[in-house]
């Protein structure tokens, strides 16, 4: 489970199992402090990094050295105004920089995070069910 608690305006911190807090806020446009990303830049983010992880494993198992990378994840909303914004479609571009990487198997690494390690993006393909509960205390 992880825990949101309200810091303030429009400000959250996330209190994670794994111990690593971090905060989530709004930009100032919208009535927050820019104190961190936003909850739709989080989750992009997520998405990302987890795929990162998968493709990293993957190719070091090939014996492979990545010696730079990063991945650029863009997502496109419905229009202001529009509510809820979801993400209609997500993207992630990998770079990668190394010595002799092969191209082969950085497509495949990237194919099996893509289509059966990354549980970010799975969660995501899945559109799982989401319930709401609510308590006074």
């Amino acid at each position: 489970m992880v825990s949101v608690e309200w810091k303030g305006k429009l400000a959250f911190e996330a209190f994670p199992p794994s111990g690593n807090r971090f905060f989530m806020d709004s930009r100032s446009d919208f009535g927050g402090e820019d104190r961190g990303p936003s909850p739709m830049e989080t989750l992009l983010s997520a998405a990302g990094a987890c795929s990162a992880m998968d493709v990293l494993s993957i190719l070091e198992k090939k014996r492979q050295v990545v010696t730079a990378y990063r991945v650029e994840v863009s997502g496109e909303r419905t229009p202001e105004g529009t509510f809820p914004r979801a993400y209609s479609s997500i993207t992630l571009k990998h770079y990668l920089k190394g010595d002799n990487l092969d191209p082969v198997a950085v497509a495949r690494a990237v194919q099996l995070s893509d289509e059966k390690y990354c549980s970010v993006v799975a969660t995501l393909r899945a559109a799982p069910r989401v319930n709401s509960e609510w308590a006074i205390e």
